[in-house]
């Protein structure tokens, strides 16, 4: 995803939260308290990672300032949509999203570049999660399935070693490309047995 455009950026943004808005939007009453694929969440805890991790990483950037958004314990629709309007608006911005950010682990690059290297695939994982929480459509955009596995297979050992994610869960010889993704992340991509 490096090499984008700003303009790129904010359109594969825009589209990749789009979807992540939809689910959001579409958790049933209740469905905020059901556990997630992820250890110990629940399905409201998945926006709230978003929305506390992505500000402050730009804030110790030094980068475009992304406004804190209203607090996701009590609405987790509202805060998701403060923050997906305060990334949007910097994208839309040519010279904003092309401004320089420099955090203390990942170095020197563009905001549109950051958006694009850590931000964008976390929401599109996120989308999964947030579907297989909430009882909704777990299915993500194949092409951009296909480019993260490709892009994260040959990094293996150093993403588990960063601890981003759990040990991979082995699936089935011709498993499709999502479910690996989805197993690579260290999720069970099928769902749970009653009683598990």
């Amino acid at each position: 995803m490096s090499g984008s455009s700003p303009g790129d950026t904010a359109a594969r943004y825009r589209r990749v939260a789009g979807v992540f808005t939809q689910r959001v939007e579409a958790v049933p009453a209740g469905g905020w308290a059901r556990p997630s694929p992820c250890e110990g969440w629940q399905a409201k805890d998945v926006v709230r990672h978003l929305v506390e991790w992505v500000p402050a990483f730009f804030a110790d950037a030094g980068g475009p300032v992304l406004p804190a958004a209203p607090p996701s314990e009590a609405d987790p629709a509202g805060a998701w949509r403060a923050l997906d309007t305060a990334i949007q608006a910097v994208l839309d911005d040519p010279d904003r999203a092309g401004s320089q950010v420099d955090h203390p682990y990942v170095g020197r690059r563009r905001f549109d570049e950051a958006i694009g290297q850590f931000v964008l695939p976390d929401v599109f994982i996120h989308t999964w999660d947030l579907a297989r929480a909430t009882g909704q459509d777990e299915t993500l955009e194949p092409a951009m399935v296909h480019e993260l596995l490709a892009g994260m297979e040959p990094l293996d050992e150093m993403l588990r070693a960063s601890g981003q994610y759990g040990p991979r869960v082995e699936v089935p010889a011709g498993a499709d490309e999502q479910t690996r993704l989805i197993a690579f992340t260290g999720r069970r991509p099928w769902p749970e047995a009653p009683g598990s």
